[in-house]
């Protein structure tokens, strides 16, 4: 059985210890599309780093493929994608330093036709929560897990964003550590039932947050607590999102589509919190 659940939940995964520095923030935030419209971005000198960076630090020095081995664990890298992501900053990320990470499997839920296996990891910086859904790999009589369904106001957006990506992202993001073939090798993604290879869905995730940290906070990246999403379609290197934004004080409800495609959904159940 790929999935053991009894072996799987609770399962401590090797802690790493992270580095960075500033050049991993300036490539990181060029492979978000960052320009010189503000420099706090894109130049070492009083350089902002967005709580999204928090996604890639733990692969940022991986140059192979990632693998969905753990304990209880055993699936194809083809049949997975990123169902969910959560984000809690415990505090600002600094533009270079040192961290040790620990993680662990928190939960296996079984959805029917697929599993969703979360994994937890923690530093003194943030605590993010990863929702990997596995085609296939449902039916083993596990619990559904909790909805996580954030409601959409029921009025127009307060604010609607235009954010676009361009055709290279893909093969830009992923050298910020995610070489997952599926976002750059046709024939992967052929097999993974996509038209062409996709754009990373941290890849969106950080591009929206940015948007909304710049309409909203004026680029005060530290404003930003928490920050949480349903991966809910693809999108396609090149493509052009719109982002709706819903305030409510300092909690923002969030949904970005995309405008090529009759506005297919992209990202979902978004909430983003600010301090």
């Amino acid at each position: 059985m790929p999935i053991d659940p009894e072996i799987a939940i609770g399962a401590a995964l090797p802690s790493r210890d992270l580095s960075w520095n500033a050049s991993d923030v300036l490539l990181y935030h060029l492979a978000l599309g960052a320009t010189d419209e503000r420099l706090q971005y894109v130049y070492e000198r009083d350089l902002a780093v967005l709580p999204t960076f928090a996604m890639v630090m733990p692969t940022l020095r991986d140059t192979t493929p990632p693998v969905l081995k753990m304990p209880g664990v055993d699936v194809d890298l083809v049949s997975a994608l990123h169902g969910r992501q959560e984000l809690t900053m415990h505090k600002p990320l600094p533009a270079s330093g040192a961290v040790t990470a620990t993680s662990r499997i928190a939960d296996v839920y079984d959805k029917g036709s697929a599993a969703i296996i979360v994994t937890e990891t923690t530093t003194e910086y943030f605590t993010s929560r990863i929702s990997i859904f596995v085609k296939g790999e449902g039916g083993f009589g596990g619990v559904r897990g909790p909805s996580t369904a954030v409601p959409t106001p029921q009025r127009a957006p307060d604010e609607v964003l235009t954010v676009a990506t361009f055709p290279t992202q893909a093969l830009l993001y992923r050298l910020c550590g995610d070489f997952n073939p599926l976002h750059a090798d046709p024939g992967f993604a052929a097999m993974a039932g996509f038209p062409k290879p996709i754009l990373h869905g941290l890849c969106t995730y950080g591009m929206v947050c940015k948007a909304i940290v710049d309409h909203f906070c004026d680029g005060d990246v530290t404003r930003v607590v928490g920050y949480s999403t349903r991966f809910a379609g693809v999108v396609f290197p090149g493509e052009t999102l719109a982002v709706s934004v819903w305030r409510d004080e300092d909690r923002l409800s969030v949904a970005a589509t995309v405008i090529d495609r009759d506005h297919a959904p992209a990202l979902d159940n978004a909430l983003l919190t600010l301090a």
